[in-house]
């Protein structure tokens, strides 16, 4: 296509064989992009640490030497004249251990400054954090702050996982946005188009997702957990994820069954055979949890606690997903599925095609 650059130059936390959601997300978008558009993605990967091939999934992949502005500088493409396009997946923690990346802003600072017919496109899946004043978020929430409004005074174009996240990016430049799209995230384990109903699988429960998530499922709202297996007559229970630093007990007598990291072919196919899928996340931010995106995808049963009260970027509660622990009504396969059938027609308005088309427009050159 034309009107499209086509390399782009994609900055991440890490990418595979690294288990990290967001490295995971960009690299399955930057595949579709390819796929629907043409686009050829060049990844920069922002943690010297990590450890990986030089192409992965057919795309050139390089690493900071350091976390420094220069270690930045010298992977980012310097035409002076040139429109080049460097596209930001941004998540402060992924960047730095407190959350506050210096050196990736000014970097950024430094290329806009360098390149000045550059194209700088940000997808902020992390704005900044903030705690009560005895965690360390209390401390840094101002520096994480500054920094989320500095990319954003520097950026040509910026996207976001949740409505009220754009709200915040406006705040942060008024007049400089005149749209910020709110795109809830993909599943990053497969979208499959033929799915049986939840009465012809077997009754089997997923807990799937990273170490934080899942520990929260057993060691928080194990209570909740054993109510859903009982009500829906569970048989088996599945881990998949990283290895948790604790014995996950059997619930309801039914043994947990631990498969450890799976490749997204695996998983989808274990996912699409499974009625239900257990989650301890806050639903506030259900649009930027991909544990989620992949029950939906997989017109699975969600079902899971943290509520307070709220409604957001178009989910509701008892409609998209079940609570566990304040849900009035008995469980039950039926109302079940059609509660797996609304998540999974609000999924469909932004599969990862429909969200490749987006990107697509956002990054031209």
């Amino acid at each position: 296509m034309s009107s499209l650059n086509p390399q782009i130059t994609s900055i991440v936390p890490r990418l595979p064989p690294a288990v990290d959601g967001v490295g995971d997300y960009a690299l399955n978008l930057a595949k579709q992009l390819r796929q629907d558009f043409g686009l050829v993605t060049e990844f920069v990967i922002g943690d010297p640490n990590w450890s990986g091939e030089a192409v992965v999934e057919g795309f050139a992949v390089k690493r900071v030497a350091d976390c420094s502005s220069a270690a930045l500088l010298d992977l980012l493409p310097n035409e002076q004249h040139s429109r080049t396009t460097v596209f930001l997946h941004y998540v402060g923690y992924g960047y730095a251990k407190r959350g506050c990346p210096v050196w990736l802003v000014e970097g950024l600072e430094n290329w806009r400054k360098a390149a000045s017919a550059g194209h700088l496109v940000i997808m902020f899946h992390e704005l900044y954090a903030f705690g009560p004043i005895w965690t360390s978020q209390f401390w840094t929430s101002p520096l994480q702050r500054n920094l989320a409004a500095r990319l954003v005074r520097l950026s040509d174009r910026c996207l976001t996982s949740k409505q009220g996240y754009a709200e915040i990016i406006t705040k942060f430049a008024p007049g400089k946005h005149s749209t910020i799209p709110a795109l809830p995230v993909f599943s990053n384990v497969g979208e499959p188009e033929q799915l049986t109903p939840l009465s012809a699988r077997p009754r089997r429960l997923v807990v799937f997702g990273g170490r934080g998530p899942r520990s929260r499922v057993y060691q928080r709202s194990p209570d909740a957990l054993q109510r859903t297996c009982q009500e829906l007559e569970i048989e088996e229970i599945l881990d998949i994820g990283s290895p948790l630093d604790f014995q996950i007990q059997p619930v309801n007598g039914i043994p947990v069954v631990c498969l450890g990291v799976k490749s997204a072919e695996d998983i989808s196919s274990l996912l699409s055979s499974s009625v239900a899928g257990f989650f301890n996340y806050p639903t506030e931010y259900l649009t930027k949890s991909g544990i989620f995106a992949a029950y939906s995808a997989h017109k699975m049963l969600p079902i899971g606690i943290w509520y307070e009260g709220k409604d957001v970027d178009g989910l509701e509660v008892g409609k998209h997903y079940w609570l566990a622990d304040k849900y009035q009504q008995t469980m039950n396969l039926a109302a079940g599925q059609i509660v797996a059938d609304h998540a999974y027609a609000w999924y469909q308005q932004h599969r990862l095609s429909v969200q490749a088309q987006v990107f697509a427009n956002y990054l031209k050159g």
